[in-house]
């Protein structure tokens, strides 16, 4: 089996914290400079699609896989021996009005799984998130909305059964700026990894730079986010890292204090407004057994 990041049963973990509003006034989601969907780029690593916006506190962050950050070939992909850039790591966000902003590593499941010694494969192989510290100066410039479809609503926690739709945001260099290639609308083939990751297949599947990205079930809830692009055991679907228990991997071992998913301020869609039925129909997927 080849799995690829997608970049150019696991051990009880506290409960992740529900999405939480915070007392912050975010920008405008139509001219907001940072957004889930942007690009990040880690030094020394590669170029990525952001997630979703978390809080602690007074800090705010914008999430990417861990891998982003991975200093290894790109075939690795288990976090607890990859090579990894550290905790501090200069991260430059792409931001949507054109501007370069300055961000820091403030956690990585890879370095801190490392750190732990963690064992347990399916926690090395799937948990797959990042936190990238976005500067006070900017949090101003900030908004939650993923593009196109709204929210995410919430944080979605019971796993995601085969045949649920998903929706998703990528936005790889690869794609060149074109905006209409970067939303997709997909369905699981179920879940793997005791639950720390999913089988998605989307109409188009997910580019190297995607890395990251967004993914929300049928509800609108934050679900996941793009992990690898996947030859087999099911060719080119997309390995989706489950949001749920890598936050509280995260909140438990990451030292960043009460890790918290930011809702978005727009409201989520499956069908937005103007948009054809057929732009937006998920794909039947590979039969799936069981």
């Amino acid at each position: 089996m080849f799995i690829a990041p997608a970049a150019t049963a696991a051990p009880p973990l506290v409960a992740a914290p529900a999405a939480t509003s915070v007392a912050a006034d975010w920008a405008p989601a139509d001219s907001a400079a940072i957004r889930p969907g942007v690009v990040t780029e880690s030094a020394g690593g590669g170029a990525c699609t952001s997630n979703f916006v978390f809080t602690s506190g007074d800090r705010t962050f914008i999430g990417q896989a861990a891998h982003c950050a991975g200093t290894g070939e790109a075939t690795e992909t288990n976090g607890c021996d990859s090579g990894t850039g550290p905790l501090g790591t200069a991260v430059t966000i792409l931001a949507a009005d054109g501007t370069e902003r300055a961000g820091t590593l403030a956690y990585s499941s890879w370095v801190t799984m490392q750190e732990n010694g963690e064992a347990d494969p399916d926690t090395c192989q799937f948990n797959d998130f990042a936190l990238v510290e976005i500067a006070p100066e900017d949090v101003v410039d900030v908004n939650p909305s993923i593009p196109f479809f709204g929210g995410p609503v919430g944080l979605d926690t019971d796993g995601l059964p085969a045949g649920e739709q998903v929706f998703s945001y990528g936005n790889s260099p690869l794609r060149l700026g074109i905006e209409q290639l970067s939303p997709k609308v997909g369905v699981s083939a179920g879940d793997t990894g005791g639950g720390f990751s999913h089988e998605v297949y989307t109409v188009t599947p997910g580019v190297p730079g995607d890395s990251g990205s967004a993914f929300l079930d049928g509800d609108g809830d934050a679900v996941g986010i793009l992990s690898t692009l996947n030859l087999a055991p099911l060719p080119v679907s997309n390995g989706v890292a489950d949001l749920a228990l890598a936050l509280a991997y995260a909140n438990e071992f990451g030292g960043v204090g009460d890790i918290a998913l930011v809702p978005g301020t727009e409201a989520f869609s499956a069908l937005p407004a103007g948009v054809p039925l057929t732009a937006v129909s998920p794909p039947a997927g590979p039969p799936v057994n069981g």
